[in-house]
């Protein structure tokens, strides 16, 4: 039995690195939906469940985790931008106010799935025009969701979390052994 992690994301494998889990990464490469029906929380949780399918189709005896990470600010999803401007016009609605950040996970194992959502209440403080161009000159906004990395530059824009940190970076570590555990796996 392989433990694979359906995800290219960098970030997701240093949260997962930090464990005693050894799993290889191949991932979902399917088109994300937008489901406009479906409430933040509910994305979040869909998209999560389509990557582990795609994955773990023909791999019933392997254990497939697959997530998905967006924010969002009065039930309005913020994805990747799609340019510097793009990022911008996020960072300035996001920049005062309170948002959400919801994590799908799905852990798939042998046609089963069990999907689960984490939600962490984050706070971005007023942010100067400077700071806008300087963050978005990093680079740093372009793949992320609500264009900014909570462990990298934006650190100085977050006075407050209320919830788990990981699930801001990309993967809820903890909401995860949970459910791994269930499966008789362990990461510490």
């Amino acid at each position: 039995m392989k433990i694979i992690l359906a995800s290219a994301s960098p970030r997701r494998r240093e949260l997962l690195d930090v464990t005693r889990l050894k799993y290889e990464v191949i991932p979902a490469v399917g088109e994300e939906k937008p489901y406009p029906e479906l409430l933040p929380s509910q994305l979040a949780a869909r998209r999560s469940r389509d990557k582990a399918a795609e994955v773990a189709a023909g791999r019933e005896g392997d254990i497939v985790i697959a997530a998905d990470t967006l924010v969002s600010l009065d039930s309005v999803v913020y994805g990747k931008p799609k340019d510097a401007d793009d990022a911008r016009r996020i960072l300035l609605e996001l920049a005062g106010r309170t948002h959400r950040v919801y994590t799908g996970i799905t852990v798939a194992h042998g046609g089963d799935f069990d999907t689960q959502v984490e939600q962490t209440n984050v706070w971005m403080r007023e942010l100067t025009e400077r700071e806008l161009d300087e963050y978005i000159a990093s680079g740093e906004p372009m793949d992320k969701a609500g264009a900014y990395a909570i462990q990298g530059l934006a650190s100085v824009f977050i006075t407050r979390v209320d919830g788990d940190y990981c699930n801001v970076v990309g993967l809820p570590v903890s909401r995860l052994s949970i459910m791994l555990k269930k499966l008789g796996v362990e990461l510490i």
